[in-house]
């Protein structure tokens, strides 16, 4: 059996990955012109019989994205960060890992692909571009459930407009995803 901090560290890994698409918040970086959001909130995972729960930083833009996952405590777990064409994940011991794609890098380090492509569009409660959809609406006309890429992705919850509480599942995992903050 691994030791917990293995387990932990590679389920941090996997939803540093999947939150990928875009990457780490970080306080002192500053705000790059063509940000098209950063937000701040709580994430659980499960994959198999793993999980992990922390508190997630996100910046995303075009052209950059950063994450940073930590303990409910505050402790960095992780931070990816995507910007010219690479894309990198560095641990809580410094570790770092870099690939061309988030793809890639969950391929190298996880040992499987993570279909990543659309976490920025579905987080915004829109299917991405490029893939069918199909989207169910509440009474609202707001979207409850969008299904794309082999992932479900469900709406539970809505703040001035924007998804507040999502659950992503794949064949084998779960993200739950609790936004707090929405710039």
């Amino acid at each position: 059996m691994r030791p917990a901090w293995r387990q932990s560290m590679r389920l941090a890994s996997i939803l540093l990955a999947l939150l990928l698409g875009a990457c780490a918040q970080v306080p002192s970086s500053p705000r790059a012109p063509d940000v098209e959001f950063d937000l701040t909130g709580r994430l659980a995972a499960r994959y198999g019989d793993e999980s992990f729960s922390g508190n997630l930083a996100w910046r995303h833009a075009p052209s950059a994205d950063e994450m940073l996952i930590s303990t409910p405590l505050g402790q960095g777990v992780a931070r990816i960060a995507r910007e010219a064409g690479t894309v990198s994940l560095t641990t809580a011991e410094q570790r770092e890992y870099r690939a061309a794609d988030a793809e890639s890098l969950t391929q190298e380090i996880l040992g499987f692909r993570l279909p990543l492509a659309g976490l920025a569009d579905w987080v915004r409660a829109r299917p991405a571009p490029g893939a069918p959809a199909e989207i169910e609406r509440d009474a609202e006309g707001r979207p409850s459930r969008l299904r794309q890429s082999g992932w479900q992705i469900e709406y539970q919850a809505y703040e001035e407009g924007l998804p507040s509480r999502l659950r992503l599942s794949y064949p084998g995992l779960e993200l739950r995803l609790a936004i707090s903050r929405w710039n």
